[in-house]
């Protein structure tokens, strides 16, 4: 299968990115862009842009649009408003988001430059909520609750094309008897003795896609991607014409999707922003000037959490632990920080 399919834009953080990285992909559209947004964590007193998809957020320096930032919503495990001291607005509300990419977590935080707009808040953390609730659209899911009565509980945005009975599961040495269903986002087996013995498959993860000979006879062979586990998944339908005729569906289904793949997250902004001509925007962001340090950095140094901690913070006595631990930074409770660790 092609590689058209593969989508890094909800799954990584990426800082300074050529521009093109930052156009929208298939299936990627823009919910929101709000103007005069601050980067207050890495590039305090700049103003700049904040573009929210259905798949991430991108800042980008009105000043430099080289300097930018695409953080997309699988990477992200908290939101919260708290108070952050801008260069542009002093002392304000601000948008602070947890991330956590590979081994490194960072922090992110952005102002609104314009006062009593609550947008910035309303928006990114809705759409997150959107994202985060529509999980079998994009990852694998094996024993999930999506069959009742022996019917597929249908996304909202999916089509059933085929539902065949029959279909043997052969992951086990005898195999298992079940129900198979191809849809316009991904495919559904379940075991017809045990509903919650099943697999969910979004044309997202899937690798590859072919039959080939098992000690069962003719198998339709499902490979995985690595992200959602490369999992080798078989399947047997009799008669082997019904077997290549259901090959041929799935190719089909999944060369369309790949046109314009379906992410899952169905959001609009009700309300249109207003022109930039007509927000109030504090005067003094065209008189700040940002004083480079004259060592060279490196661009997610800002952005680690606690990057600029130097010395530990006095002791304070936790109830809920029961000894004596390092006070939690401004703004935070031992409860949201162990919530960041799991």
């Amino acid at each position: 299968m092609s590689d058209e399919l593969y989508v890094w834009q909800d799954r990584e953080i990426r800082f300074d990115s050529p521009l093109q990285h930052l156009g929208m992909r298939k299936g990627e559209f823009c919910i929101d862009s709000i103007d005069a947004i601050e980067d207050t964590k890495g590039n305090n007193g700049e103003r700049g842009s904040l573009v929210i998809t259905n798949l991430r957020m991108i800042w980008r320096s009105l000043k430099n649009p080289k300097t930018n930032l695409s953080i997309g919503y699988g990477c992200i495990t908290n939101i919260s408003i708290k108070t952050a001291n801008s260069r542009l607005r002093g002392p304000a509300q601000a948008l602070f988001v947890l991330t956590k990419f590979g081994q490194s977590r960072f922090e992110f935080v952005f102002t609104n430059l314009v006062k009593s707009s609550p947008r910035l808040f309303t928006t990114v953390q809705a759409v997150h909520r959107a994202y985060d609730t529509s999980k079998l659209y994009r990852d694998l899911k094996l024993r999930g609750a999506i069959i009742k009565d022996k019917q597929l509980q249908i996304l909202p945005q999916e089509h059933v094309y085929n539902k065949i009975n029959g279909v043997w599961n052969l992951s086990s040495d005898q195999g298992n008897l079940g129900t198979f269903f191809v849809t316009s986002v991904r495919v559904v087996w379940h075991a017809n003795l045990a509903e919650n013995f099943n697999v969910s498959i979004p044309y997202l993860q899937m690798a590859n896609i072919r039959v080939r000979e098992s000690k069962f006879g003719p198998a339709l062979v499902m490979e995985t991607s690595a992200q959602s586990g490369g999992y080798i998944l078989g399947f047997r339908v009799d008669p082997k014409e019904k077997l290549q005729e259901l090959l041929q569906e799935i190719q089909s289904l999944y060369a369309t999707y790949s046109t314009n793949p379906i992410f899952g997250i169905d959001f609009s902004v009700e309300e249109k922003p207003k022109p930039l001509s007509e927000l109030k925007v504090p005067q003094q962001v065209e008189d700040v000037e940002i004083v480079d340090d004259e060592e060279a950095h490196d661009a997610l140094t800002a952005y680690y959490a606690e990057s600029n901690k130097s010395s530990d913070r006095e002791p304070i006595f936790s109830s809920d632990l029961g000894l004596a631990v390092e006070k939690p930074p401004e703004g935070l409770t031992l409860e949201q920080l162990w919530s960041v660790l799991t």
